[in-house]
Formats: C-alpha cells, sequence, structure tokens
C-alpha cells in the first residue's frame, strides 16, 4: 500500500471522539421526546445536505434544482407504499432507485457548458418534475399531494409513533448508513479524482481522467442520496405534496452548506443542526418575519466570516481534517 493510498484510508476512518458525538446524537430522542420530530427533520435535511455537498462541495458543480430528485425519491416511496406494499425499507429501495435512474438521465445535462449554464439545467430539471406531478394528478394528488399513505413497522417491529421517536431513530440510522458510505467514496480513489476535477477540470483531463464519465457517476449518486432523503420525509410524515419539488428546498439547502461549509460531510450534519434550529426558534418567536432573522444571520456570517464567528465550528473542521477538501 503506498503513501496515497494509506492517506485516503486514514481519512475515511473514523477520530476518537466521533463515535461520541454520534451516540449523542442517537441519544437525543430517548433525552428528550418532546424534539424527536425536529430530530427527524434535521436528520432528513442533513441527509440532503450532505448529498449536495458531494457534487459542490466535492466536484465543484453548482446545482439549483438538487430538489428534483428529493421529491422524486419521495413521491416513489410513497406511491410504493400506497400502491404495492407498506414496507419502509423496501420503499426506501424504491425512492432511492427511481431517483437514481433520474440522476443518471440528467446527469448527462451537466457535462457541458459552464456553471451558469448547469445553474439553469438542473433548476429546469426540477421545475419540469415539478410541473409533471402537478399534472398528473390522477397519480400524484396534484395540487392536494398523495394522501392515505400509511408505512407499515419498521423491520416488522417498530410502529411509526406519534411523538416521532421511530422516525426520528429510523432517519438517523439512514444518515449514519450513508454517511459512512459517502465517507468511503470520497476517501477513495474516486474521490480524489473528483477533487482533481473541481481544482481544474482541464488538468484533470490532461492527464487522463475521465472527466464525463466521473461527473455521471457522482451525479448519479447524489441524486439517489437525495431521493433517499426525499423518502424518509413521506415515509415519516406520512404525506407527499408538490412542496417537495419547490425551488426553496434546493435553495434551503444550499444555505445550510453556506452554513456548515462545503467540501466535507459534516458541513451538510452540522448546518443542518443550525437552520432547523434556528428555524424552529425564530419561527415561534415571530412567526411572520423569520427568514428575515435567518437572512440577517447568514449576511453576517458571509461578510464576518464563518471561521470568525464560529471559532469551535472551525477548531471540529480542522480536527477532522480528513474530511476537508
Amino acid at each position: 500500500m503506498n503513501a496515497q493510498q494509506q492517506s485516503l484510508l486514514k481519512g475515511s476512518r473514523f477520530r476518537p471522539w466521533e463515535p461520541v458525538l454520534w451516540l449523542l446524537a442517537f441519544a437525543a430522542p430517548v433525552l428528550s421526546p418532546s424534539h424527536a420530530l425536529i430530530i427527524n427533520e434535521i436528520a432528513i435535511v442533513g441527509l440532503f445536505a450532505v448529498s449536495l455537498d458531494l457534487i459542490l462541495g466535492y466536484t465543484g458543480i453548482v446545482s439549483l434544482g438538487h430538489a428534483a430528485f428529493f421529491g422524486l425519491g419521495g413521491y416513489a416511496a410513497a406511491l410504493f407504499a400506497k400502491l404495492v406494499m407498506p414496507d419502509p425499507l423496501v420503499g426506501l429501495l424504491f425512492g432511492m432507485a427511481v431517483a437514481t435512474l433520474m440522476g443518471f438521465i440528467a446527469s448527462f445535462s451537466i457535462m457541458r457548458g459552464s456553471d451558469l449554464t448547469r445553474l439553469m439545467v438542473t433548476l429546469g430539471v426540477g421545475l419540469i418534475l415539478l410541473e409533471l406531478a402537478n399534472k398528473l394528478d390522477w397519480l400524484t394528488g396534484g395540487a392536494d399531494g398523495l394522501q392515505g399513505v400509511v408505512m407499515g413497522p419498521v423491520l416488522g417491529r417498530f410502529e411509526f409513533d406519534l411523538y416521532g421517536i421511530t422516525a426520528a431513530y429510523y432517519s438517523m440510522t439512514v444518515l449514519l448508513v450513508l454517511f459512512l458510505l459517502m465517507r468511503r467514496v470520497v476517501h477513495s480513489p474516486f474521490g480524489a479524482t473528483l477533487k482533481a476535477i473541481r481544482d481544474n477540470r482541464l488538468r484533470a483531463m490532461a492527464i487522463g481522467i475521465p472527466v464525463n464519465a466521473k461527473l455521471a457517476m457522482v451525479y448519479t449518486l447524489a441524486a439517489g442520496v437525495a431521493g433517499a432523503a426525499g423518502a424518509l420525509l413521506t415515509q415519516t410524515t406520512g404525506f407527499a405534496s408538490l412542496d417537495l419539488f419547490e425551488f426553496h428546498r434546493s435553495a434551503d439547502v444550499m444555505l445550510i452548506l453556506v452554513i456548515g461549509g462545503t467540501g466535507w460531510l459534516y458541513g451538510g450534519v452540522l448546518g443542518a443542526i443550525v437552520f432547523k434550529l434556528l428555524q424552529d426558534v425564530l419561527a415561534s418567536i415571530t412567526p411572520q418575519y423569520w427568514t428575515f432573522w435567518i437572512g440577517l444571520f447568514l449576511v453576517v456570517l458571509v461578510l464576518v466570516g464563518r471561521d470568525r464567528l464560529m471559532r469551535p465550528w472551525t477548531w471540529f473542521r480542522r480536527a477532522s481534517s480528513g474530511d476537508k477538501a
């Protein structure tokens, strides 16, 4: 094993303090059952943000239509539960498969052009799927949403409860499994080629990296993970609506990465925690103007700088430098 392979393997390993953080996260629904629902939301949004970081932070592909795969995975899982069988795990895999297939098809649209072109193309894909979901009301429920989605127990034993404890554990488990998978991907030779493409696409082509093939692969993978997040949302809420495809989904996840940082997987998770907690607290204080205060926070964060404003955050990122781009 050469030095580069050893470095990649070292980066994929857990630091001693990381299991402690995950154990605390899994203890949270029991320690604070009244907050299980928001913990479930944080896990879902965090997984969605990590999927975007794969293409934005590690590959340099800017997307404003990532909600297309989120919504597609959500509707696929909901329809599967309603029309085929209510098993959550099988429905989750089906939602991921549908989103992955759509990601592969859409990946051919981002191989050419500038960042601005990709922005418009990815946004267009999201708008097309939104309109299709609206028009196919006989299947999706249209503007009324897909109702009557009843999920079976997880693993045949754990029923979804009103407090959201089962949902929280279900979503966090899926987040952890996919987080470990993506961690292994970004610290593999494939991940190294993605960073090379992000840093200098022409140089990557010059040294023989099949850029288009790598872009298609990572875009497809990111779409599948985003579809898993959407499937988790519809499964744990029992409802799918056009809101899954809305532009604000893509915008919110972009803001989460602004808060948490790109190019390291924990950025999406920690950014989701800050964003959802801010949203929850501010909405309870000022229901009409909470977006103003979040916007002000983001402006201050960008102008002052994340490193200055959030010193502990910076230390944490440096401590997990294996995830750093």
